[in-house]
Parts: structure tokens; sequence; C-alpha cells
């Protein structure tokens, strides 16, 4: 008899049981068996998919705000979530509810039967199920790891991109970014717009798009964008469309330019059979939300805070280079756990030279590192660092409420656990800003 809760909470702890979120079993044999299960027909509902190593959650939320903003019911699947597992599946730019979550987790059950599923397999077939039911008009999915065996990649897309390719997860994907490149790209379809956001990609993205036949869009070719002046505006270059003076995104960060840029090809490649207006595209923006993206919070008084989910060497690079501008003479705290599979020694490589202070929390086995081995791999490898560990999380964020420091940033990041112990703390005395706050001054790609 299929299992049934009521709460989404009682949902996904029995979804641990079945199999840990960490669990990766890469393959689509069963994904494809439980969309037969669940009479699934890809004509239905049209997609677009979205993989890379870095910026893909970003490229989703940038593309869903747009196509709400021109008048698309649009639906969105990310992940993993931060703070509740409604955030992996989005609406009308609106978190799905518990009640609509837990039919869909009843339907996959049912469904299901004595299939064995991983617990992103299981989410995966929720979402679209989900997104069926509502309906939606089209939806955006976010591969989960890599692309080729990935869940998502279960369903045909009618456009794909890769936001960019850096070295993460290759125990699974590979060594050098070759391989990962030539994972990643096995997203891609024959006659459909395959758009790489990263502007030196690996030859095997290329090759990939040549072997199935796919419309290959790359960013310094196709497309592109171009910084106009101070002020946070930009220009955006296709092969036939060109934008001018558009607003920042409203997500924080300088590689947010290039993934808009990714977005805005997509929505071009697509423009015979979903057009969408300049304003649209102005609107939406500057109304995309996603958290943990270089999410500042600001106590006064009081210290700022940093909020990012990077957690490979190549995303510490990006909050490097946003550290560098927008932290300058500012005293900087490293805040961070990881995960055991994660690179910390080359996270900490690139991040070391803009930090003073080194504060390691623990993260619960078995993936994550605890308190004690983090510190000492931290202590290895940077013998001569300022560390205090962090073991009572409440009491530390006590401690920087009461110390009056408007020249400090505390950097919270390493994985998204880590924001998931640190933001409710943060939260209680540091609301989100306003869009736009804080934005960085552009650079040009």
């Amino acid at each position: 008899m299929a299992a049934s809760f009521p709460t989404v909470a009682e949902w996904t702890r029995y979804l641990e049981t079945l199999s840990p979120p960490e669990t990766i079993h890469l393959g689509l044999e069963r994904m494809h068996e439980l969309l037969r299960r669940l009479s699934w027909r890809p004509e239905g509902l049209p997609v677009i998919t979205v993989g890379g190593t870095n910026g893909k959650g970003s490229t989703v939320a940038l593309l869903e705000s747009i196509l709400r903003q021109a008048g698309y019911r649009a639906g969105a699947y990310l992940s993993p979530h931060l703070l509740r597992y409604h955030e992996r599946i989005r609406i009308g730019g609106l978190d799905i509810g518990e009640e609509e979550l837990c039919a869909g987790f009843s339907a996959v059950e049912r469904a299901r039967g004595d299939l064995p599923l991983t617990f992103f397999e299981f989410g995966t077939a929720v979402a679209l199920w989900v997104f069926r039911e509502a309906p939606v008009d089209l939806a955006v999915l976010e591969v989960g790891l890599g692309g080729r065996l990935d869940a998502v990649n279960a369903v045909d897309p009618m456009a794909a991109a890769v936001t960019s390719i850096g070295i993460d997860h290759v125990e699974w994907l590979g060594h050098d970014r070759e391989s990962i490149g030539r994972e990643k790209a096995g997203i891609f379809r024959s006659h459909c717009p395959a758009i790489v956001g990263d502007p030196a990609p690996p030859r095997s993205v290329s090759d990939v798009a040549g072997r199935v036949g796919a419309d290959l869009w790359l960013r310094g070719v196709d497309f592109g964008w171009v910084a106009e002046g101070r002020s946070g505006s930009w220009s955006y270059h296709g092969r036939e469309i060109r934008y001018r003076n558009l607003p920042a995104p409203a997500l924080s960060g300088l590689i947010q330019y290039g993934n808009a840029s990714t977005a805005l090809a997509l929505l071009e490649s697509l423009k015979a059979r979903w057009p969408v207006g300049e304003p649209a595209i102005r609107s939406g923006l500057v109304q995309a939300r996603l958290p943990g993206r270089f999410e500042w919070r600001e106590w006064d008084p009081g210290p700022v805070w940093c909020l990012d989910v990077a957690h490979n060497p190549q995303a510490a690079g990006v909050l490097s280079e946003e550290l560098s501008r927008r932290a300058s003479g500012m005293s900087r705290h490293l805040v961070f756990g990881m995960m055991r599979d994660k690179d910390l020694e080359g996270f900490l490589e690139v991040l070391a030279p803009r930090i003073e202070v080194f504060h390691p929390v623990g993260l619960a086995p078995p993936r994550g590192l605890g308190l004690e081995e983090l510190s000492q791999r931290l202590h290895a490898r940077l013998p001569c660092a300022r560390i205090e560990p962090w073991d009572d999380l409440a009491e530390a964020v006590m401690r920087c409420r009461q110390l009056p420091e408007p020249k400090t940033v505390y950097v919270v990041t390493g994985s998204f656990r880590t924001l998931e112990r640190m933001v409710p703390l943060i939260e209680s005395g540091c609301p989100p800003p306003p869009c736009g706050k804080m934005a960085p001054e552009p650079g040009r790609t």
C-alpha cells in the first residue's frame, strides 16, 4: 500500500528513509519508467533545461521572472532548497503550497510502486506532476548534477543552456573540464537551441552539440553583454536582437550579468514560439529573486553579512572578486561549513587572500565535515591563519550582534547547509535589503 502523509515535512522524512537526499545514482532508466507510470506526455509541457556548475539557479530565476512579466504562467524547478522544500517548485513566482506539494508526493508515491528512486528523482517527478496539473504554460528546470544522466534530462527540452563549467562532483563527472563539459552538454537536443554561457567552454561542449545536431549559441560569438557606465546598466547583443540600457539584475554579483545574458539568449532563441517584449525583460530583471546569492544583510549598528552558497573553487573565485569589489576596506570574516565531497583546499586557496578571520562551522555527517576535522584541515592548509571555530552558532551570532562593527563583513558560505543553519539566526535581526542595494559596478564580457 502506498504511503501517505499530511505534511511536506513528513513526506521528506519518509523519502530520506528510502534514499537520503545526498544519495546519487545517475541514470535515466528509473525516471523513464516512472514518467511512463505517471502517463507523462512530453508534448503537454514545454520545457527549458538549465545546467552548469555555477549560475544555473540564478539563470532559472531570471528566466522565470521575465517569462512571468511577459504574461506566461511559468513553473520553475530549483535545487537544493535553502530553508523549506517548497522553494524547489515555484509557479507564478510563488513557492508551491503545502496542499499542492503533498498531492504531488502522493501521486508519485502511488505511481512508484516498488520502483526504487533517489530523493532527487522523486522530487523531480513531483515537480513535473505539479506543473502538469496546475497547469503551467512552460517550465524551467534546473539540472541537479551533471546533465547527461541527471533525472531532469529524462524530459526533452525545447531549448537548453549550460551556464558554466568548473571542477566539481569529480567522482561522477570526471576530473577535468573536458570530461565535465561532455556530461553537462548531455542536455542538448537535435535541432534545438543549445546556449553556452561559459565564456571559454571546453571543446567537448561544441563536440557534443555538433554530434547531436543542436543549434549552438556561444557566448562571445552569438551573444554577450557590455556594461554601460557606472550605474549598473548594460546592453545585450544576440544574433538578431539588441537591448540597450537594461537595468542591473536584482540578483547581486557581477556574474549575474553573464547569467542574465544567457537567459536572454535562451529567450531570443525561442522568440518565434514564445515572444517576450523588452518591457517584460526590464521588469523581470529587477524582480527576479533567489536567496543565498551574494545576499547582503546589514545590522545597524553592527556588521554586514554576506550570504552566498558558493561551494567549489570556481564559485569561490566569483565570491572573492565580489568581496574585492564590494568590501574594500572592511574586515572580512569567513563563516563556512562544507561537505566532505567538495574541494575544501581548492576553495580555501581562492578565498584565503581576501579573509582575515576564519570561523569554521561543523556540518552533520556522514556527508558533512564535522567541526574538528574541518578545523584541522583548515589549519593544515593555512597554518598562520587566525582561526576561531564557531561551535555554538546562536551564541556566536548574538555576540556579533552586540558588537558595534560597522566596518566588518561576515561572509557565510561553503554549502547550502551552512546557510540553512545560519540564515534563521541572522534573519531575526537583519532583514533582506531592498532590490538593488549595494549593487556592484559592472565590467564587461
